[in-house]
């Protein structure tokens, strides 16, 4: 098996078209124009020393080990700094050259500690590596260097002597160990964009910074890892590392966090994960990464998991541990009995965007083929089905336009509704790269977000509208558009239907749509909007990148239409830079959708009433497939309540914690008679569970995860499911205690039967996917290789959809009672409904969920920062501490939901989109008031979740 190793080139790839032919060491090499020779030499097979240079980073010259001769040039040039050029004859060693690197090597050893058999690094260190590439053998100069030795010859304390930073949960920074290379400092600015770290000091007293005086912990430091994994010794050192050593071997895997679905290295000692490195061949992420996905996967290994299946006849019971043929059994019982007593529609089963494309897939024909109805649903309709709705209506297809190298292409960014610094942070990093090289930013946002300030980056122009109002605003842009003449003619008449454009243009001319009427509802000033609408139209490729803040509104359809037809106006689809991005919540918020999680919808958004659709599986499956649309999760949870709907099955979703209106979901949930949760741990819905099957993590399985650019990225198993199964195979013996005959061996021929249904899936397979890493459906016929850019020659649907975008206000509207507009979102550290991150270390920057609110309404309720307060709602109430900022405007809090304790849906109401019954969760009218501690209502849920999470034969034990 072994380790999966990466070639480390010295410096990035140039990308001209252009070649270049030289000579290196007599052997003929040729390169595109702008690679140095260091790059050129490697892609030879001839290693150049380095120290200072990797190909993560631009090249610095510093450590003066890659020096070579040039022939008819004088002196020795650094070989990252030096590009090639035509004819070039070099030399990479020759007895001035290695004389130059012995005396470099020297003065490294004199001032670095000789501990390298007790060294963290012992084994991947690149200075020790590179001492043996120079042949040292001697030091002339001692060992005089004190910045690592703690007392001087005459024991006195040495005030040079600096102890190690532990203060950082995943890393240790040990200064005595830094070479002053720069790596970590050049990673931090120009792959990660924080600009957290700093070189202090001269000479030998120089050592890299997190700020002055200021620990890892307390800095503006994200992370992400970047640092650590640029170090060349073992300056930054994982604490993993540290505690279990150098790792053996190693499998390419997916992220199993956010919709960026970066590619890793899990390294491993036997079963053991030792570390998360981002694979730099990784498509998505290009060997970059964040804080959850380097380092938050201790959720896999936590105490609280659980392993056991568990049963119980009512919720208020304990829970009794039986084998996995009981807990089985059991449920497929039940589902027959509820279904013999209340008809075939009362029970159902929820997908998870966590799961992988097969065990989502398994879930759905579960439901269809073994329950026999279309009662199946998704936490993905429940974020981005307006997506699915709008994009579909004009463009032909739901899926996001563009891969994330696209990015690099882009002029003018346009981010509405998304925060990715926050929720999809390589991406961001990506973004800001772009703009620090000039790209321009527009943030249309009711916060001042990370993406309008930040390190470097300035947002041109952030239009802080008030929540609700973003179909005005949009409409708003396209009037500016339009009036002042900036639309792409020649795009809309070759690419979309005319007269379409004709009504669309008419309509959004009208005076009430101008900037000026516009600021009276969204608070936005009238030239702001206009200065972004101007911006985007003229400015060169212009791509929108949208979130949640889109979508989770009574109107998320429609803003949806009203983002496609920005981008149809100025002519922004179908090619490198521009386009319209969906940025995906979860890790296969994607996959789920395409898997047909829908209860309208087969796998690839084919509806279920089409006759040739059903036809397909029907013949396959062997059974006649229902041709009438399931129930949504709202309305199996009306229905529970009214006494129709008794029994669910959901894997990997909780939707307790993360659907609106928890009393509604939680009446629903105890009405029901039989309620199956598969997960890793008790979440909140399992406080209404009446089975428990022990779920597996991404470490445990193999499949496919799609991401927020539809590309399909393989997950592999790196060690055995220690629940005993993983996710599909549960599946697949509930479906065989059914009486279904399945007998899958592998997931990939789960995958084989989704790409013989599924159109857009036709040429997918594991093999496939080892040859090309990754894919971006469409893959099939049409496109043997999958589809980067969508729409490049016509849209889907054939001409482009212009469709009026109306302003309806929501039914959400403050007054003197609620007089505050409550929206949310996520943060860096914590992930969704929190179940992982809130078990590993990430809880030390996010421990609690908080409210933010503006100084000014603070003041007026007499708040102060960190106390407690009570935010309540029409809906109901909880309490949470104030963060003071001026972040938000006056009239509007935030907060996040990470944390079961505040509850945050708790407020929020059942209104949701027109069109796809979208709950909205960023428009609640709400009240902010001092408060003594938790409320009424989280007590009491607090109670009822400790007495639901018992578990017989542990009580005895604890007692």
């Amino acid at each position: 098996m072994g380790l999966v190793h990466e070639i480390d080139f010295g410096t990035p790839a140039s990308k001209s078209e252009k070649q270049v032919t030289l000579i290196v060491d007599g052997f003929e090499v040729t390169v595109p124009e702008g690679t140095s020779i260091m790059r050129a030499s490697m892609e030879a097979g001839i290693e150049i020393p380095k120290l200072c240079a990797t190909d993560m980073v631009d090249a610095f010259g510093s450590c003066r080990l890659c020096l070579v001769e040039i022939e008819g040039r004088n002196g020795t040039p650094s070989s990252c700094t030096t590009p090639v050029m035509p004819g070039m004859v070099v030399h990479t060693q020759t007895g001035r050259l290695k004389d130059i690197r012995k005396g470099v090597m020297e003065l490294y050893i004199s001032d670095h500690p000789l501990d390298c058999l007790t060294c963290a690094a012992n084994g991947d260190c690149e200075l020790q590596d590179m001492a043996g590439a120079v042949g040292l053998r001697d030091v002339r100069y001692g060992y005089e260097g004190d910045n690592h030795v703690r007392a001087k010859n005459d024991g006195a304390e040495n005030f040079k002597w600096m102890a190690k930073d532990e203060s950082n949960p995943y890393f240790t920074y040990d200064p005595s160990k830094c070479i002053v290379c720069s790596r970590c400092v050049r990673a931090c600015e120009e792959v990660q964009g924080t600009f957290a770290l700093t070189i202090e000091g001269r000479g030998f007293d120089s050592r890299v910074s997190p700020g002055v005086h200021e620990l890892f912990l307390d800095s503006e430091c994200v992370s992400c890892g970047a640092c650590v994994q640029a170090c060349p010794t073992a300056t930054l050192t994982e604490k993993s590392v540290i505690e279990i050593g150098q790792p053996e071997h190693s499998v390419v895997t997916t992220c199993a966090y956010c919709g960026v679905g970066c590619s890793f290295k899990a390294e491993m000692r036997g079963e053991e994960l030792v570390r998360m490195v981002p694979w730099k061949d990784g498509k998505a992420n290009r060997g970059h990464s964040c804080v959850k996905g380097r380092f938050a996967y201790g959720y896999a290994t936590h105490k609280e998991r659980i392993l056991n299946p568990m049963i119980r006849e009512k919720i208020t019971d304990p829970w009794r541990e039986v084998s996995w043929e009981e807990a089985i059994e059991y449920t497929t019982k039940e589902f027959r009995r509820i279904q013999y007593q209340y008809g075939r529609g009362a029970v159902g089963g929820i997908t998870s965007s966590r799961c992988t494309n097969e065990e989502t897939f398994l879930v759905q024909k579960l439901i269809r083929q073994g329950f026999g109805n279309n009662n199946v649903d998704t936490c993905a309709r429940v974020c981005h089905s307006p997506t699915g709705y709008g994009l579909g209506q004009t463009y032909g297809t739901s899926a996001g336009t563009q891969d994330f190298d696209s990015v690099e292409d882009t002029d003018v960014a346009l981010i509405i509704g998304a925060n990715p610094a926050s929720a999809h942070p390589v991406f961001a990093s990506r973004l800001k790269k772009r703009l620090r090289a000039g790209a321009k930013l527009i943030v249309i946002d009711p916060r001042r977000t990370e993406m309008v300030k930040s390190a470097h980056i300035l947002a041109e122009h952030h239009l802080a509208l008030k929540p609700g109002t973003n179909v005005a605003v949009v409409t708003a842009l396209a009037h500016v558009i339009v009036t002042e003449g900036l639309f792409n003619e020649t795009f809309i008449r070759e690419r979309c239907d005319w007269s379409e454009f004709q009504d669309y243009a008419e309509f959004v001319s009208d005076p009430r749509h101008s900037p000026e009427e516009v600021e009276k509802l969204s608070g936005v000033p009238a030239e702001t909007i206009r200065g972004a609408a101007r911006l985007y139209a003229t400015g060169g490729n212009g791509a929108i990148y949208y979130g949640l803040g889109v979508t989770e509104h009574s109107q998320g359809s429609t803003t949806v239409i009203g983002i496609a037809n920005l981008a149809m106006l100025t002519g922004n689809i179908g090619r490198k830079g521009v386009g319209v991005n969906p940025l995906r919540g979860q890790n296969n918020v994607q996959g789920a959708c395409d898997m047909g999680s829908f209860p309208h919808e087969l796998p690839g958004y084919r509806h279920i009433s089409g006759d040739a659709v059903r036809d397909i599986y029907d013949s396959l499956w062997g059974v006649k497939l229902d041709n009438e649309p399931g129930l949504r999760i709202p309305n199996m949870l009306d229905a529970a309540v009214d006494g129709t709907f008794k029994g669910i099955y959901i894997q990997g979703e909780d939707i307790l914690q993360s659907d609106p209106d928890t009393k509604h979901v939680s009446a629903g949930l105890e009405a029901m008679e039989c309620v199956v949760v598969q997960d890793l741990f008790l979440n909140e819905t399992a406080n209404y569970a009446h089975v428990f099957l022990p779920g597996s993590t991404f470490l445990e399985k193999d499949g496919t995860f799609t991401n927020a650019e539809r590309r399909i990225n393989r997950v592999r198993k790196v060690m055995t499911p220690k629940n005993g199964y993983a996710d599909w195979e549960v599946t697949q013996k509930l479906a065989q205690a059914m009486g279904l005959n399945w007998n899958y061996k592998h997931p990939s021929e789960i995958m084989d039967e989704v790409a013989k249904t599924t159109p857009s899936f036709a040429n997918v397979s594991y093999d496939f996917l080892e040859k090309m890493g990754s894919v971006q459906w469409p893959c099939n016929e049409k496109a043997p290789e999958g589809t980067p850019i969508m729409h490049i020659d016509g849209f889907v649907r054939g001409k482009g959809k212009f469709i009026r975008t109306e302003y309806v206000a929501t039914d959400e509207k403050t007054g003197p009672r609620f007089p505050l507009l409550l929206t949310t979102g996520r943060i860096l550290s914590q992930y969704n409904v929190g179940a992982q991150t809130r078990r590993t270390e990430n809880v030390a920057w996010h421990a609690e969920d908080l409210l933010e609110i503006h100084p000014h309404d603070a003041e007026n309720r007499g708040l102060r920062d960190g106390d407690w307060v009570r935010l309540q709602s029409r809906a109901g109430e909880t309490t949470l501490r104030a963060q003071i900022t001026d972040k938000v405007s006056p009239g509007v809090v935030y907060t996040t939901f990470h944390h079961p304790d505040t509850q945050a849906n708790v407020i929020t109401t059942d209104f949701s989109d027109w069109a796809t019954n979208c709950p909205e969760y960023k428009v609640t009218a709400v009240q902010v008031g001092a408060s003594n501690g938790p409320s009424e209502w989280q007590k009491g849920y607090n109670e009822q979740a400790q007495q639901s999470r018992r578990i017989a034969g542990h009580l005895e034990a604890a007692e």
